[in-house]
């Protein structure tokens, strides 16, 4: 077969198989040019998830008759006014979009410039329909009709309508979130699903287009280096989503999608997170036009840097520097489910009867506080008529529970966040009261950040202290096991950890952390060697090394069911104000949460 020049119509086509993937890929170009058109209002319209109809309108600069023609042909733009492609600084420049997508659809443009007629141009499937004028405002508004309606091979890899329009949404969101200086609003159905006004800051703009939550969950990001800038807002490690289709990535206000880019996030949050867990971030980063190529993809979501190793580090370390500076901060309330979990006891029948009061020897009645201790002998308590049945007096023991007797006295709530130790719920929990409500706090998960932390320092610092065993203790593993901690026995003994050979399916401990003091080292030393099986060869040594301090502070953390006293329970409670990410454990989980005064009174009906 002999070569031959394709027909336009034919290259339009290959060209939209390129740029107009699916609805979305073409409300994409349609926003963008909107937005590069100078536009500070944009309204969008889909029906049938945009299948049906996409319509964009503007209140931008608007087009001639003349520039109406010309933005139909291939590789026609205004974008581009010399041949300084790697300086482009708007949104589209390839003009590919209109052409391409009027040789696969039914395309109507209407647009006006101020103080001149308006114009309309209809183009179906690649055909010029009409040519006319047009009484519109000053502006332009583009109409997608029948998409795909006349390439049925492409029709019919299409997903539903819901599945169309929700990536439609996603990508209004993300280019409304790049400019908060602009307009947008969204209606699918005649429903009214994103709405949002212009002139909004960044953060603003950020939790209305999320959640609202946000604000209140996540640490603002501000970091320069030389001549580039990183800037958004992170949320907690404690405030994270299932699936990582909460992280907007922004360059030189152009939302992308880079593998760079969410690896490096990924590692910011490294220890902070579960593994199945992924943190909402939104971030801007802003460079000279130089530094960054955006013309490697057809559809402009991918960017190559010029020195990806500084941005990815620009990443890594702004995030962390944010919140390490969020320090102890977790979410700040429970989830609404939860709260509702809360019961009310059922009141009694009898209102003159309960288990707060018992029968006096000659039938009156008499509080228990008014009496003296009660005892198993007290006929009368067994004599009880409350509806709640009969009262063991045994029973009663922990009502009649007194509280620690103080050796000083008891500091105010108000000069702690994290407020004052008052009690220990099921070994576990510690309770605490603060100047604006109550805190609840897991003091195995508190613990275990806290030496995770102290972890990190040490090693920093030089090296962690470390203790030698009484006696070495032989923990038998199998082969694979021992040969991999074998060849990290150096980097664990810089935490501490003395470890040997002790034949083929052994290794012999000779000492560990100090700050573990004396725990379960078989159980250090199975877990540490499952976790250089899983990770060791996909992490990078940094990363190895947090995993192998994770693993430790787990093993060296206060554990459940360990009774503190009040001194130990406040101590506790300091160290988490002062200690970076405190907030939450080692596996991302919040290590303590906080009940408002007005939570506690809708908890009672008092508001």
């Amino acid at each position: 077969m002999s070569i031959r020049r394709l027909p336009n119509s034919l290259i339009n086509r290959i060209a939209a198989g390129e740029v107009v993937e699916r609805p979305a890929s073409a409300l994409k170009e349609l926003v963008e040019n909107a937005i590069d058109a100078g536009s500070s209002q944009i309204n969008i319209r889909l029906e049938q998830g945009g299948l049906d109809l996409i319509e964009v309108a503007d209140n931008g600069c608007g087009m001639t008759r003349d520039d109406i023609a010309l933005a139909l042909e291939r590789h026609a733009t205004s974008k581009l006014p010399d041949e300084a492609i790697e300086m482009v600084a708007t949104l589209g420049f390839r003009g590919e979009a209109l052409p391409s997508i009027a040789s696969v659809a039914r395309l109507t443009i209407e647009s006006r410039v101020e103080g001149e007629d308006g114009w309309t141009r209809i183009v179906n499937h690649g055909e010029v329909e009409s040519d006319a004028p047009a009484a519109i405002p000053p502006g332009t508004k583009v109409r997608v009709e029948q998409l795909f309606a006349k390439v049925p091979a492409r029709r019919k890899f299409l997903r539903t309508p819901r599945s169309e329009y929700a990536a439609c949404v996603d990508v209004v969101r993300r280019l409304a979130m790049a400019r908060p200086d602009i307009g947008f609003t969204l209606t699918h159905e005649n429903r009214k699903a994103i709405a949002v006004q212009g002139g909004e800051s960044g953060p603003d703009r950020v939790a209305a287009l999320t959640n609202k939550e946000l604000r209140a969950n996540s640490v603002a990001v501000d970091l320069v280096r030389e001549e580039v800038r990183l800037s958004g807002v992170a949320g907690l490690p404690t405030y994270n989503r299932g699936v990582a289709d909460h992280q907007f990535l922004f360059v030189n206000g152009r939302p992308v999608k880079d593998r760079l880019l969410v690896g490096a996030v990924r590692g910011a949050y490294a220890e902070m997170l579960a593994r199945d867990r992924h943190p909402i971030v939104a971030l801007f980063i802003d460079m000279p036009p130089e530094l960054v190529d955006v013309n490697v993809h057809p559809a402009k979501t991918e960017v190559r840097f010029r020195e990806p190793a500084m941005i990815r580090g620009m990443i890594v370390s702004g995030l962390r520097r944010a919140l390490d500076e969020g320090g102890f901060r977790a979410v700040q309330r429970p989830a609404e489910s939860a709260l509702a979990n809360w019961q009310t006891e059922p009141q009694a029948p009898d209102p003159q009867t309960s288990i707060f009061t018992a029968q006096g020897a000659g039938g009156g009645r008499a509080t228990i506080a008014s009496q003296p201790y009660p005892s198993a002998t007290a006929g009368g308590l067994q004599a009880n008529k409350s509806p709640y049945g009969a009262i063991n007096p045994d029973e009663l023991a922990p009502l009649m529970g007194r509280a620690e007797e103080a050796a000083e006295p008891v500091p105010e709530a108000v000069s702690h966040p994290l407020g004052i130790a008052r009690g220990q719920v099921a070994k576990t929990y510690i309770v605490a009261e603060a100047e604006d409500g109550l805190v609840i706090v897991d003091q195995h998960a508190a613990h275990e950040r806290l030496v995770l932390e102290r972890m990190r320092k040490a090693v920093e610092g030089g090296s962690v202290a470390s203790q030698a065993l009484l006696m070495a203790e032989v923990v038998e593993l199998d082969e694979n096991a021992c040969d991999r901690l074998e060849a990290r026995q150096a980097e664990l003994s810089e935490f501490g950890l003395e470890l040997e050979r002790f034949g083929p399916t052994a290794m012999l401990v000779r000492a560990t952390p100090a700050m573990l003091g004396s725990g379960d080292v078989k159980g250090l030393i199975t877990d540490l060697a499952d976790e250089l099986g899983a990770y060791d060869e996909a992490l990078s040594l940094r990363e190895r090394i947090d995993h192998v301090a994770s693993t430790m502070a787990c093993h060296g953390s206060v554990r459940a069911g360990r009774v503190l006293n009040v001194a130990e329970m406040n101590a506790l409670l300091r160290e988490m104000e002062v200690t970076p990410h405190s907030g939450q454990c080692n596996h991302g989980r919040p290590t303590w949460v906080k009940l408002a005064h007005g939570d506690i009174e809708k908890l009672f009906g008092r508001k």
